[in-house]
């Protein structure tokens, strides 16, 4: 899977990320590396929390593609 990131440079140091396909995944680091490993980790978080609600299933037959629409 992909998502897309928005990283702001916070004025006091450091970065916070937040996910804006995922309502309410947030996170933040000292560095930009930290910063987008804790949004991995963040994600994983997430869709793993869905998964133990039942909101999403996984099915290891099913094909993940990424899809481009254009308007």
């Amino acid at each position: 899977m992909k998502f897309n990131v928005l990283i702001h440079t916070e004025e006091d140091g450091g970065y916070s990320v937040e996910v804006p396909a995922l309502d309410g995944c947030f996170t933040q680091g000292e560095t930009m590396e930290e910063a987008i490993e804790n949004a991995k980790e963040a994600i994983h978080c997430y869709i793993e929390g869905l998964q133990m609600l039942n909101h999403i299933k996984t099915d290891t037959r099913a094909e993940v593609k990424e899809l481009e629409i254009i308007f």
